[in-house]
C-alpha cells in the first residue's frame, strides 16, 4: 500500500470519533462490541496505523483481510493483536455493504506506564506477527476471551478506585496468556498447514545449500527463510519451536552441518575451503559452530571416515 495512504490514529479517542462511536469512557482503555460501529469506510482500500494495542475477535467480517499468502473466511473465531506502529490494511467488496461482529479491545501503552506488564507486554511474541498470522477460536476459546473482555469492561465502567488499574492489569495479563496458550494448540493441531510449511522450509534450505546463492551471499537469514515462507519470523520461530524444539536458526545451523559433513567425507576440499563454500569469511567461525554442533572439529570427523 501506498506510505501516503496511511491513516495514523494517535488515540482511543479519535478512533471513537472515527469510527462514529460515544467518547469512551475511559481514555486509555476500550472494549467495543463490533455491532455497534455502524460508521462505513467506503470502498476504497486503505491502511491504519495505531498509536496504541489492539485485540480484535472477529465473526462475520466481509471485508478482505489476506493472512501470509492465504485467504481465510470468517466462519470461526478469529484473532488477530496488532501493537502500535503496525500498518494493517482493509478492503471492502464494492458490492457489500461491511458487515461486522465481535470484539474490539483497545489500550494505549500509557495505560500500562508503571506496571510490570509495561515491559512483558513485549514478551508475547504474537504482536509482532502482523495481521499474516490469525488466531483461529474454537466456540469455547472464543467464550473465554469474550467474558475476559468484558470482565475488563466491566470494570472500567464501574467506579474507578484505587484497585482498578491493578485489576483490569490482571485481566487484561490472563487474557494474553490464554491467547499465548491457544496460539501453541493452533501450532500443534492445524498440522497440515503447519507441516507443509516444514516440508517447504526443508526444501528451501536443501535448495540454498546447493546454488551459488550461498557463496554470494553468505548463510542464509531468519528473515530470508520467514518472507520465503511468507510468514513473519517470530511466528516462524514459535511454531518450529512447537513442533521440533528447535528455533529457525537451528534448523539452518543443522541444515549447514548435515553440507559439511558431506563434504568433509566425500571431497578432499581444505577446511578453509569448505568453510568458503558454506558462506563463512573465517574459517574459525565454521570450525567452531561445527565442534558445538558434533561435539568434534571438522577434521577429527574427517579422520574418522579414514
Amino acid at each position: 500500500m501506498n506510505s501516503k495512504q496511511v491513516q495514523r490514529i494517535k488515540t482511543i479517542s479519535e478512533y471513537h470519533r472515527l469510527m462514529e462511536l460515544p467518547k469512551p469512557e475511559h481514555p486509555l482503555i476500550s472494549v467495543i462490541d463490533l455491532e455497534t460501529i455502524t460508521y462505513s469506510p467506503g470502498n476504497e482500500p486503505r491502511s491504519l496505523v495505531f498509536d496504541f494495542y489492539s485485540v480484535s475477535l472477529k465473526r462475520n467480517y466481509n471485508a478482505k483481510i489476506k493472512y501470509g499468502q492465504q485467504e481465510y473466511d470468517f466462519d470461526e473465531g478469529i484473532m488477530f493483536f496488532i501493537s502500535p506502529g503496525q500498518v494493517f490494511g482493509i478492503e471492502v467488496n464494492k458490492n457489500e455493504k461491511l458487515k461486522r461482529s465481535g470484539w474490539l479491545l483497545l489500550v494505549h501503552p500509557d495505560f500500562l506506564w508503571n506496571t510490570p506488564l509495561a515491559k512483558t507486554i513485549k514478551q508475547y511474541e504474537y504482536f509482532d506477527y502482523s495481521v499474516n498470522e490469525a488466531l483461529f477460536l474454537s466456540e469455547k476459546e472464543e467464550t473465554t476471551i469474550i467474558s475476559m473482555m468484558q470482565n475488563i469492561e466491566q470494570e472500567y465502567r464501574s467506579n474507578i478506585d484505587k484497585f482498578s488499574q491493578d485489576i483490569i492489569i490482571a485481566q487484561l495479563e490472563l487474557l494474553l496468556n490464554y491467547a499465548d496458550r491457544f496460539y501453541h494448540r493452533q501450532f500443534i493441531t492445524r498440522k497440515i498447514t503447519n507441516h507443509k510449511i516444514l516440508n517447504r522450509l526443508e526444501d528451501i534450505l536443501t535448495e540454498y545449500f546447493s546454488s551459488p546463492t550461498l557463496l554470494k551471499n553468505g548463510l542464509p537469514t531468519v528473515h530470508f527463510i520467514a518472507d520465503k515462507l511468507n510468514v513473519s519470523p517470530n511466528y516462524l520461530s514459535g511454531l518450529l519451536k512447537t513442533l521440533t524444539g528447535q528455533s529457525t536458526q537451528q534448523h539452518i545451523h543443522d541444515k549447514l552441518i548435515e553440507k559439511a559433513k558431506e563434504k568433509l567425507s566425500t571431497t578432499d576440499l581444505s577446511v578453509s575451503e569448505i568453510a568458503y563454500e558454506l558462506g563463512f569469511e573465517h574459517s574459525q567461525s565454521f570450525s567452531k559452530l561445527f565442534r558445538t554442533k558434533t561435539n568434534l572439529s571438522p577434521l577429527e570427523f574427517r579422520q574418522s571416515f579414514n
